[in-house]
Order: structure tokens, then C-alpha cells, then sequence
């Protein structure tokens, strides 16, 4: 009589190894393939660095030698970061390496509208909470819609169109501005001359596209952007600084924050508008606003080419405002353009570094750090993949992440405010990282992210999804 074959237990119940909880498996899998958690990591640098210009005390300018200077890094780097990463994201949606195809575009075309929408809605919903920020996400809600017709442009059709866009737009625009004698209104404002002038911050998304259509997982990919970043970091910062020995310039707003960058950066407010003796004060052609307390602000009377349109950078001299009291249209179009100073404007256009500014030299550089930036959170997020879990889960929720930092200012330091104090952005940095990565453990995406992802699907529940193809392009080949 043969023996029974030993009975195995590994499949019962109770031989079964009890399952992992939800946290230990995030540790474990989360930014694994197919997610690249060095992208991840690079936004969650990005919410934290524009945190930074709105709530921290930082230097005016950063000196390469002084390391105390380092913190205006915040200042317009963080939100080009956020445009390239963008133009990555766009490209990841809509195939990664692989060229759409075409009975595919009607639904990557609505699913990127849906997205663009509730980004912009969320970002008015934000604009309308009253803080000194200029939100971005209004302009990074257009541009997934200004991406579109980009979606099946090749890497080096994208690259060019970003080259002649950064080397040509911005003096193009300061003659635009010029001639017509700084003219403004919301649309205008939005998409030209606001502090994200989408025509510039196309570059970044342009630039963005391109590095989403090859393998950005690869350390090669990630190893010739830190190279080629820092190469176009050098060439637009030495352009700049070229360019401050020959013309010196002055730019009235270096932050994201509105009317608000003695506060921004670090300024002392009291010392800026220090209270002058009424007695030493001529204030007979003045308006005066009364803020309560016995103190008042006073300002000189607007001239008409003031109240019409004329930008407030642009000094205006009293004869031409007396002349311009009598003389309109274009009878005087050539004396109010000559205040424009095109020449200089177009120049300065080419050659400013200054956060924000739009300029050539800072196109090139700071959209070269941020290259640079992402080739080596690329690089870094495999042998410091645990140290840098809590920056991912930040940066895989960034619309929560950025819309919780407005809405915590607003509860800190109520409307038209900014956090005062010193530590607010170490405290901001702490909160957020470990608000993200309890959230990321525990319930996964983010709630806006999943929002957004809702209004896509939604956009594009009518349009067929086109059948996979063996045969569809590769860019990256």
C-alpha cells in the first residue's frame, strides 16, 4: 500500500503570508515602473520652490559666489519648472514616445480640453480667494489646450519651434508693447504681458514635449538633459550678465506676488515707505487715501496718458502731459511712442535674466536650470528613491499641493496678505510633505488630480478610442 502524497499547505488560509498594509506597499511600489518617480520628485520641488516665492524670506537676486543668495532661486525658476514639466505631462497622456495617431486625436484633443478647463477653474476659484499670488494655474489650464496642435509634431519639430520662439518672441512682444503704447486689457494681459504670458511659457511646454517623447526613463536621457541644461543655464545667464555691463536695466516686478514684492522678497516694508514730515511735503496737486490711524497715502494726480493706458515703468515727462492735454490721436502717437523707448525695450527684451521678465537670456538660462533640475531628479531617484518618497507623493498631487498653499495663506493671513514671519516656509515645506505622503499612503491620487481626470474622461466619453497599433511611430528610435 503506497503512501498518500504529502498534502501541501503553502495555498491554505493560514500558510498564506498575512498581506502587506496599504502604507508598507506604497513604501515598497510606489514610483516604480511604469510611474518615473524622478518627474514626480521634480514637481514636488516645483510646488515647494513657488511656496518659497510667496511666503519666504529670500535675497533679491542670486550671486553665483554667495550662497546666502541662493534662495531668490525660488523666484520664476519654480513656475518654468512647472511649465516643463507640463509639456512632459502633455506628452506622456498623449503616447510617450509613440506619435498619436490620427483616429486617436478627436479623443486626446477633448480629453485635453476637459483637463485644460478644470485646471483654469480651479485657478479662478484661487484668483478669487484675494491673495498677492498671480496664481498660474489660469495659464496652465491653456496650455493644454495650446498644445494641441502640437500632439503629433516630432522632438526635433518641437525643439525648433521652442528655439525660435525663445530667441524671437520675446523682442517681437516688446515691440507689440511698444507700438501700442503699452496697451492692456484681460486678454491682452493673459496671454501677452501678464506676469505668465502664455507665448513665452509655450516654450517651456514646447521643450517639455520634447523631453516626454523619449525615453525620460533611461539614465542616458536623463544624463544629456542635466548636461544640455546646464550648458543652456551658461550661455542665458552669461547672456544676461553681458548684456547688465553694456545696459543696465530695472525690472518692477521680479515675483509671482502682485504689487507685492517687498514683501516677497524679504524687503523691509516700513523702510521702503518710510513716514515723511507733512511739512517737507508739497502735496497741493496730490490724492490722498486715508488708511485709518491718522495715516494716509498720498500719491501724485494721474496724468490723461496715465489713465489711458500707459505703463506704469514708463516715467511720462509734464510737457508731454500738458501736450497731450491738447492734442490727441495721431497727432501725438509719435511723441508717446518715443516714451516707449522701442529700441531699448526690444533690446532689454533680449538681454534680461530678471525673474519673470520674459526675456531671451532668461528663456535660455532659467529654462536651462530647470532641464538640468529634472536631469537630476531623474538621475537621483534611484539610490535615493526612500529619501525622496515624501517629494514625489507631493509632486504626484501638484494641483492639490498648490491650491492648498493659496488657500493656506488665505486662513494664515486673511486677504491681500502674506504670512509674516521668517519660518513660514520651513513649516510649509514640513506640513506638506508629510500632508502628501499620509494622503498618497493611505488614499492615493490627490482630490483635484482626480477632478481633473473626471473632466477629461468626461470630454471625451463621446470620441472612440483608436485600437492599438504594432506599426505606430516611435520618436525615440
Amino acid at each position: 500500500m503506497t503512501a498518500a502524497p504529502p498534502v501541501s499547505t503553502s495555498d491554505s488560509p493560514a500558510a498564506r503570508p498575512p498581506a502587506a498594509s496599504a502604507p508598507a506597499r506604497w513604501w515598497r511600489e510606489f514610483g516604480r515602473a511604469p510611474r518615473i518617480m524622478g518627474l514626480d520628485v521634480a514637481r514636488g520641488l516645483a510646488i515647494l520652490g513657488m511656496v518659497g516665492a510667496h511666503v519666504a524670506t529670500t535675497a533679491d537676486e542670486v550671486r553665483v559666489f554667495e550662497p546666502d543668495t541662493w534662495s531668490a532661486l525660488v523666484h520664476g525658476r519654480s513656475s518654468i519648472l512647472f511649465a516643463v514639466l507640463a509639456g512632459i505631462s502633455v506628452s506622456l497622456m498623449t503616447g510617450r514616445t509613440s506619435i498619436p495617431r490620427r483616429d486617436d486625436l478627436a479623443r486626446l484633443r477633448l480629453s485635453l480640453i476637459g483637463r485644460g478647463a478644470a485646471v483654469f477653474l480651479i485657478g479662478i476659484a484661487l484668483e478669487l480667494l484675494g491673495t498677492p499670488v498671480a496664481v498660474i494655474l489660469t495659464v496652465y489650464g491653456l496650455v493644454y489646450v495650446a498644445a494641441i496642435p502640437m500632439l503629433r509634431w516630432r522632438v526635433r519639430h518641437l525643439l525648433l519651434a521652442a528655439g525660435v520662439l525663445a530667441v524671437a518672441g520675446p523682442p517681437l512682444l516688446a515691440l507689440v508693447r511698444a507700438l501700442s503704447l503699452g496697451a492692456t486689457g484681460p486678454g491682452t494681459d493673459l496671454v501677452l504681458f501678464g506676469t505668465y504670458p502664455i507665448t513665452v511659457w509655450m516654450v517651456f511646454v514646447l521643450v517639455g514635449m520634447a523631453i516626454g517623447r523619449v525615453r525620460v526613463d533611461t539614465v542616458r536621457t536623463a544624463t544629456v538633459l542635466l548636461v544640455a541644461g546646464i550648458v543652456f543655464a551658461i550661455g542665458g545667464y552669461g547672456l544676461g550678465a553681458l548684456g547688465g555691463v553694456l545696459m543696465p536695466t530695472d525690472v518692477d516686478d521680479p515675483s509671482s506676488v502682485i504689487d507685492g514684492s517687498d514683501v516677497d522678497s524679504g524687503g523691509d516694508l516700513e523702510e521702503a515707505s518710510s513716514p515723511i514730515p507733512a511739512s517737507e511735503v508739497d502735496l497741493g496737486d496730490a490724492v490722498c487715501d486715508s488708511w485709518g490711524g491718522g495715516e494716509f497715502y498720498c500719491y501724485p494726480q494721474p496724468s490723461r496718458s496715465e489713465l489711458s493706458g500707459t505703463p506704469s515703468g514708463s516715467s511720462s515727462s509734464s510737457s508731454l502731459d500738458e501736450e497731450l492735454d491738447d492734442v490727441s490721436g495721431w497727432a501725438a502717437y509719435s511723441q508717446a511712442l518715443a516714451e516707449q523707448m522701442p529700441a531699448e525695450s526690444v533690446l532689454t527684451a533680449l538681454v534680461s535674466t530678471h525673474p519673470h521678465s520674459g526675456g531671451t537670456a532668461e528663456i535660455l538660462g532659467s529654462g536651462g536650470f530647470a532641464v538640468a533640475l529634472i536631469g537630476a531628479c531623474l538621475i537621483l531617484s534611484r539610490p535615493l528613491r526612500w529619501v525622496l518618497l515624501p517629494f514625489a507623493a507631493l509632486g504626484s498631487m501638484p494641483l492639490t499641493a498648490y491650491s492648498a498653499h493659496i488657500v493656506a495663506i488665505v486662513a494664515l493671513a486673511g486677504p491681500a496678505a502674506l504670512p509674516d514671519s521668517d519660518q513660514a516656509w520651513g513649516w510649509f515645506t514640513l506640513t506638506m510633505l508629510l500632508a502628501a505622503t499620509a494622503w498618497a499612503m493611505t488614499l492615493g491620487r490627490g482630490p483635484l488630480e482626480r477632478l481633473v481626470a473626471r473632466a477629461a474622461a468626461a470630454m471625451s466619453a463621446g470620441a472612440a478610442a483608436a485600437p492599438a497599433a504594432r506599426d505606430r511611430p516611435r520618436l525615440d528610435g
